[in-house]
């Protein structure tokens, strides 16, 4: 059956349309659950009690302010701080008071304090091989001559030392070979690396700067360094708050000497309180770097129990800042859309119904203000009135209005002049309510087609412009704002994941919304040419 619709075009064409207004359905109603559920942000995430009980007496102050004197009877009439005052002796020895807070009990403005996340009392050490470095002269023929700390990178030999051709014995490569041949025929040359395979693994060969002298050399110096790559050799060793060792324990930790294990316990144990510097000390021949660390809280900081998506860099719940952002996000663009899409009604309908040289006069004047440059308006206004949401949706609504007006200007100039629009002229009625009750119902829908676009849009702007600096005012919740941490922050990558993905889940279910209604108001479905 399946197969039999999709050999069909116009059985394909209902079925493709069908899917995408059902899409459009079912993205209308995610997108008003989750701007329902935005409008009750504070009983979802909120650093204020839902109900408290105290003293036989109920307070909401989610829903009205109680002064700190209420519930300590301080004297003092300030904003009470609602978990501190959970920890005092009224409600800790008294079961009959208690509070009741939302499921996230972080507020979007509220700073987290550090103490109150839990961390591991563990310390960190980390020893960190130090690459090897010799050097090696070599004759014209490619001899070996002259050594410092080169045995490593020589490995077990079959033959002496003199009988060894560096070029065969450590494949040299025809760059190298070049560069080499070079500097015996005394010609200047730059400084070159070059990275080749030796008996103990990949190295690094250094040719340094050369300037001819008066007398070709006899000899050159090749600098060869181990290429230690990542993890390869670094080794991870976790202690308890008594300096013991937490297992699995590497078996690098028994092949240190007893003198370096009570240096390092000695360190170890100075971390617990403050920072340390490296320590730099010898494990079986071979060098290392100690580092020591412990988990701190420093903000932004990652996911943890109660804080779900993070705390971003000022110590605020990123889970709460997106949530309220989603509120102030749709609010934004309903608010501005309806105005936008009334603004640019009212133009485009009087333009169009009257024609001629009121038209053409209003075309002109509107392509003059479409050229502002709304940024430099923007920050102009900014920098006098200060950064607020009513400035921010008044001037990014006198520019977004001129789209609308365009497509309403040509489906008037395409009304009126139908039978039942001079019919309503012929019986003298007035201009405004043909406009506005005979012509405006017919010319709405690039209206309602364009507004979940156009609503996508304002939210896409308001984003582009937080994360811009031109935006909301700190510190209001704002997914752009989160962005613009992120950049500053680019290894904090919940703070590019989770409004990014809010962003996108809200733009996309506007555009599903809006290609159902558009393939919902498309004419060419009711049309075929027989």
């Amino acid at each position: 059956m399946i197969a039999g619709l999709f050999r069909n075009p116009m059985a394909r064409k209902r079925y493709l349309r069908f899917k995408s207004m059902k899409r459009a359905y079912v993205s209308l109603w995610i997108l008003l659950i989750l701007y329902g559920l935005s409008l009750f942000s504070e009983l979802i995430c909120n650093g204020v009690p839902l109900y408290v009980r105290f003293n036989g007496q109920s307070f909401f102050p989610v829903a009205h302010f109680y002064p700190e004197d209420v519930f300590t009877g301080s004297g003092k009439h300030t904003r009470p701080d609602y978990k501190e005052i959970r920890q005092t002796a009224a409600f800790t020895e008294n079961s009959d008071n208690f509070m009741i807070f939302p499921p996230i009990a972080f507020g979007p403005l509220e700073d987290i304090d550090p103490a109150d996340i839990s961390v591991s009392e563990n310390v960190k050490l980390v020893l960190k091989p130090v690459p090897r470095v010799g050097s090696v002269d070599i004759g014209r023929d490619y001899s070996i001559g002259r050594t410092r700390f080169f045995d490593f990178f020589l490995g077990p030999k079959d033959k002496p030392l003199e009988e060894i051709r560096a070029d065969r014995y450590f494949s040299f490569s025809k760059d190298l070979k070049a560069a080499i041949d070079k500097r015996f025929a005394n010609q200047s040359a730059e400084y070159r690396r070059f990275e080749l395979r030796s008996p103990s693994g990949p190295v690094r060969v250094v040719l340094p700067t050369y300037a001819p002298r008066p007398d070709p050399p006899d000899t050159i110096r090749l600098m060869f360094q181990e290429i230690v790559k990542g993890n390869q050799q670094t080794r991870t060793l976790h202690f308890n708050p008594s300096i013991e060792p937490v297992p699995p324990v590497p078996a690098i930790w028994q092949q240190m000497a007893a003198s370096d294990k009570a240096v390092l316990r000695s360190m170890l144990e100075q971390r617990l309180d403050a920072p340390v510097d490296d320590y730099q000390l010898s494990i079986d021949k071979r060098q290392y770097i100690a580092s020591f660390g412990k988990e701190t809280v420093q903000f932004p900081y990652p996911p943890v129990e109660g804080h779900p998506m993070g705390i971003d860099s000022a110590g605020r719940d990123v889970l709460a800042r997106i949530l309220y952002g989603l509120r102030i996000s749709l609010t934004f663009g309903l608010m501005l859309v309806g105005a936008t899409m009334m603004l640019g009604i009212f133009a485009g309908s009087v333009q169009g119904y009257y024609g001629g040289r009121l038209d053409i006069t209003a075309q002109r004047l509107i392509e003059i203000w479409s050229a502002i440059p709304f940024l430099y308006v923007m920050i102009l206004m900014g920098s006098i009135y200060g950064r607020s949401f009513m400035l921010l949706l008044i001037c990014y609504g006198l520019f977004n209005w001129v789209g609308i007006s365009y497509y309403v200007r040509a489906e008037f100039l395409n009304l009126r002049k139908r039978p039942f629009v001079e019919a309503a002229k012929c019986m003298g009625v007035p201009s405004y309510k043909i406009i506005f009750k005979h012509i405006m119902p017919n010319a709405l829908v690039p209206v309602i087609t364009f507004f979940p676009f156009s609503l996508v849009g304002a939210i896409g702007a308001l984003a582009a412009l937080d994360y811009l600096g031109f935006g909301l005012p700190p510190p209001t919740p704002s997914w752009g704002e989160l962005l613009f941490q992120a950049q500053q922050y680019r290894w904090a990558w919940w703070l590019i994941l989770y409004p990014s993905l809010a962003l996108f889940i809200v733009m996309l279910l506007g555009v599903f919304v809006g290609e159902g209604i558009r393939n919902a108001y498309d004419p060419k479905q009711y049309t075929r040419l027989e």
